[in-house]
């Protein structure tokens, strides 16, 4: 934390938000405590009838939207160039021609990781995510380098940003002969989850890759998030070979499939039998909404699988794209996916909140007493407009404090703030 940071006076921490809409279209107050919600009671109108109206430390919404934080299920804040000049994008041909591509820029930026990354992390609470997971790179090249700067960067954002870590193989495990002792390092020095690249297409070994992703799982008891762009046939065997795993180590819910693009590129009949595998075990499917086989998330939910949203790249050599903002995330899901009515709406949103949050552990989630108050207020009558038209964020609270936006007229002073007006 910085010196300057230090010497902030505390973010305010409301006791009540006045008339907020929920997502199922309820008018209520929701009171605040030690970082709580305390309690949910249908709105009234009249000042006089209800114990808010009288509360000093009230923040009148006045139907404003109200939902859970959002969650990013999937980033990579040690890759993002925010903070730095703009970098054109470099195209280039294969994955391994990206990944040394990306080594090369990121010795040329001279920018250090924990820099950017605030920039980033700094931006998510703003659009008003209170919940990521990001994966950290390490290979030989960087090795824990990058963890230990996220793991600053975690520390320093403990009470606006929750920061989940998965210690990632970008160049390869089983081909990269000592990056399996790193990884068991990064596990041991913080690092919340293993990760894994491509069993088949960059290691070319999915047994080799697998036993030892599953072994340094078992052994640091963490969850798993494998990276997995191989496609077709190829991709869904992984799939099934990773649903195995999981239910003989009894991982169920512990196992997540990032990308995932062969369940959007496979015929009916395989697609079928690979998301009953992953029912089955329990093994999560995260997509970012891409242009090109994107999982079909509705027929996956259909079968049980849970799939959740995540922004992947932001601003860096992958990809010049991205903004942070998982409601834009859950609009840009949507329309791959072909979801247009209100319900396939709110099931988008889902993606971003509810999904996300059971997909990263998050068992005090949720707007009901007793769960962290960890709360966005969102300029819209209710949530198929906020992911139609991902709206301004009026308010961003993180354990029942004000963390944003910085604009707010109650961030980071005191007081008792309406946001009448400001819709």
């Amino acid at each position: 934390m910085s010196l300057h940071a230090d010497t902030q006076p505390a973010p305010p921490a409301p006791t009540v938000l006045v008339d907020a809409t929920l997502a199922d279209g309820r008018r209520v107050d929701v009171f605040l405590g030690d970082g709580r919600i305390t309690a949910v009671e249908d709105h009234r109108a009249d000042p006089q009838d209800s114990r808010a109206g009288h509360d000093a430390g009230a923040v009148r919404l006045d139907g404003a939207l109200l939902l859970p934080a959002l969650v990013d299920g999937h980033a990579h804040l040690d890759k993002t160039l925010l903070g730095a000049p703009w970098q054109p994008h470099r195209a280039t041909a294969t994955l391994r021609e990206q990944i040394a591509n990306e080594r090369a820029l990121r010795k040329e930026t001279g920018i250090p990781v924990a820099e950017r990354a605030t920039a980033l992390a700094e931006r998510m609470v703003t659009l008003g995510t209170g919940h990521v997971r990001s994966h950290v790179d390490i290979d030989l090249d960087v090795r824990l380098d990058g963890l230990h700067q996220l793991l600053g960067v975690r520390e320093q954002f403990r009470d606006r940003l929750g920061i989940q870590l998965v210690a990632f193989p970008q160049s390869g495990v089983v081909t990269a002969p000592g990056v399996a002792d790193l990884l068991d390092a990064a596990l041991a020095e913080g690092a919340d989850l293993i990760g894994g690249l491509d069993p088949a297409g960059f290691d070319g070994d999915v047994d080799g890759q697998l036993d030892i992703v599953f072994g340094l799982a078992e052994r640091h008891g963490t969850g798993i998030d494998i990276h997995l762009h191989d496609g077709g046939e190829t991709g869904t065997f992984q799939l099934r070979a990773v649903a195995e795993r999981t239910a003989a180590l009894g991982l169920e819910g512990a196992v997540t499939v990032s990308h995932a693009y062969a369940l959007g590129d496979v015929d009916t009949a395989e697609l079928d039998r690979t998301a009953a595998a992953l029912a089955a075990a329990g093994v999560a499917i995260m997509t970012n909404g891409p242009r090109h086989s994107m999982p079909p998330v509705l027929r996956l939910r259909d079968h049980g699988v849970r799939v959740f949203a995540g922004s992947d790249n932001i601003r860096d050599s992958w990809w010049p794209y991205g903004t942070a903002d998982m409601l834009e995330r859950a609009t840009i899901i949507g329309l791959q996916g072909g979801l247009m009515t209100d319900d396939e709406l709110r099931y988008a949103a889902s993606l971003a909140t509810d999904e996300a949050a059971a997909a990263l552990g998050l068992s005090d989630y949720g707007l009901a007493p007793g769960n962290r108050a960890d709360l966005v207020v969102i300029a819209a009558g209710g949530v198929p407009e906020a992911v139609a038209a991902h709206p301004q964020r009026l308010l961003v609270l993180h354990g029942g404090r004000i963390v944003g936006p910085a604009t707010h007229p109650a961030f980071p002073a005191g007081g008792s703030p309406d946001l009448r007006g400001e819709r």
